[in-house]
């Protein structure tokens, strides 16, 4: 990397060259080869003999360093210090040095001498080295909370110039404020090499809220990027403001569980034992923060404290509910009633929290359980009863069986769908299931069974009238119903009498009605009459034709 700029150097040329001379600068990297250019680089005119470089001495006293005459291919070195194996000279006639280092930042001198002239260009080399990669050394092994502590010193090694430091805490610049934050910075040079080393300490007062900071050092150099160290983080070394006791366990706490109550502290370093007050009882852990609870009971419910071994002021409590649900049920398992009869159920519940009660029957859920003051059929099924608190559930139940004699409710009959057959549908309620026997002989046609009512039905030609009867029996009695069925023949004769039955009723009531509608007319004709001054008998035509009337009703 060159670097060219034109300054006026005063004690230079003041001693060396003319009032006025514009002296070129060159920055070259350290350890590699520097390239000094004569004339600015420009090109050379025309008339050239020879081109000499020569320097300034550390003393101040001018040296030869190389001649190149144009007409001859190789330059002759004149040094005779350590340059005499570093310098040579390129195709351009630019100075070239080899193995860069701190002494050759100095002034040299191109002249260049023509037929017609000698001009002399001064260039002045200055060497730079990129620093070494910062590393925090020195470093604190913990900060005292609000107290301002040595964090460590930064140090970047072999750099020209020397690098300019910067500490930073999560990537923002630290500025010394002469109280919370206090940097010191140096810089020593090595005698051998002549390269700088920067080193910055800082005293930093922290907070807790460093626990998590990172702090940084930056290495600004005129080479350009910046380096910057690795981070680094410090414990906060504070004392315990606050205790804080954790129930672990799952929720909710269940008799049999185990609990585990977990202490913990805000201090840095955190404390290792603790004091548990289990239930009045104090126990003392050490080298651990939790205390385990095996097996609890309801009877261990209740307010659990940890403090600190040497503060029992600072502590924290908690309060451990240790859920519990008990549960019985009168009747249980098979429960055989007579129908009629009095069913008594009894639930007792003894719960930790209100408890959430469910009934179902035949898996069908109810809104309430049955009233069972006087069981019937329908009453008898397998009755399960769920009780439940949060994380707790129990079931339980019982299979209720009604029984009774059976007895027929309905006998009735009616014509088949063809019209040449009589349907008897016999219907009994009884449990168990009565069986059915019949008078006669016909086609059993359908049996049901739901809630104790058993419905039978037959099938029968009936040729001449008889008297049907339904038995129904089962282990407990008996009942029986007779019921009439007339031959179809009777049965038609018994419709057609119906018939002139109902016509001469018809007839009666149509008379009843046209007598009842003149005798509300003459009723009122009368009291017209009477208003105006007639005989209340009324007309002797009038008479007349109530009395054929009331013949014709009489007819």
């Amino acid at each position: 990397m060159q670097s060219v700029i034109c300054l006026f150097v005063a004690f230079i040329a003041v001693a060396v060259f003319p009032p006025g001379s514009c002296v070129q600068t060159v920055i070259g990297l350290y350890g590699e080869t520097i390239e000094v250019p004569c004339n600015n680089g420009n090109k050379m005119p025309d008339g050239i003999i020879f081109i000499k470089w020569k320097y300034v001495r550390d003393d101040g006293t001018p040296g030869d360093l190389l001649v190149k005459q144009v007409a001859k291919d190789e330059a002759t070195v004149s040094a005779t210090d350590g340059y005499k194996s570093r310098v040579s000279i390129a195709a351009n006639f630019s100075l070239m040095i080899s193995r860069g280092s701190l002494t050759d930042q100095r002034v040299f001198t191109c002249m260049m001498v023509s037929t017609s002239n000698l001009d002399e260009y001064p260039v002045e080399v200055k060497v730079y080295k990129k620093p070494s990669t910062p590393v925090i050394k020195n470093k604190a092994k913990e900060l005292e909370n609000e107290k301002l502590t040595p964090l460590g010193e930064c140090v970047v090694e072999s750099a020209n110039p020397a690098a300019d430091i910067i500490w930073m805490k999560n990537n923002q610049s630290l500025v010394d404020d002469g109280k919370t934050i206090i940097i010191r910075s140096s810089v020593t040079k090595d005698k051998v090499t002549g390269l700088s080393s920067s080193t910055s300490s800082l005293q930093y007062t922290a907070g807790k809220e460093d626990v998590t900071s990172q702090f940084t050092c930056t290495a600004k150099h005129q080479m350009g990027i910046n380096q910057v160290s690795a981070p680094e983080t410090f414990p906060i070394h504070y004392p315990t403001e606050k205790v804080s006791l954790q129930v672990v366990s799952q929720s909710p706490i269940r008799e049999g569980d185990d609990v585990t109550l977990k202490c913990q502290a805000d201090g840095n370093p955190p404390p290792t034992s603790f004091n548990f007050n289990i239930k009045g009882k104090k126990v003392t852990v050490t080298d651990k923060n939790v205390y385990t609870l095996t097996g609890v009971t309801r009877d261990d419910s209740g307010v659990y404290k940890c403090s600190l071994l040497d503060n029992d002021v600072m502590e924290s409590s908690q309060i451990v509910t240790v859920s519990f649900l008990d549960v019985s049920l009168t009747p249980t398992g098979k429960v055989l009633k007579k129908f009629g009869e009095n069913l008594v159920v009894s639930l007792e519940k003894n719960a930790s929290n209100e408890a959430k009660v469910t009934w179902t029957k035949d898996n069908r859920k109810l809104d309430k359980l049955p009233d069972f003051s006087q069981l019937t059929y329908s009453d008898a099924g397998l009755y399960v009863c769920n009780v439940s608190i949060e994380g707790i559930r129990h079931s339980l139940s019982f299979e209720l069986t009604v029984e009774g004699v059976p007895k027929i409710t309905s006998l009735a009959k009616h014509r088949s769908d063809d019209g040449k057959h009589k349907v008897l549908t016999c219907v009994a309620e009884g449990s168990p299931k009565p069986d059915v026997q019949w008078s006669v002989n016909g086609t059993n046609d359908e049996t049901s069974y739901v809630n104790g009512k058993a419905t039978f039905k037959l099938t029968v030609v009936s040729s001449k009238n008889l008297t049907v009867s339904c038995l129904v029996t089962n282990k407990l009695g008996y009942d029986m119903k007779d019921i009439n069925v007339f031959s179809q023949k009777n049965e038609d004769g018994t419709e057609q009498a119906k018939v002139i039955v109902g016509v001469v009723v018809g007839l009666l009531l149509a008379a009843a009605l046209v007598g009842l509608i003149y005798w509300l007319y003459i009723k009122k004709t009368r009291q017209g009459t009477w208003k105006t001054g007639e005989k209340e008998a009324g007309t002797s035509e009038e008479s007349k034709k109530l009395e054929e009337n009331n013949h014709k009703a009489d007819v």
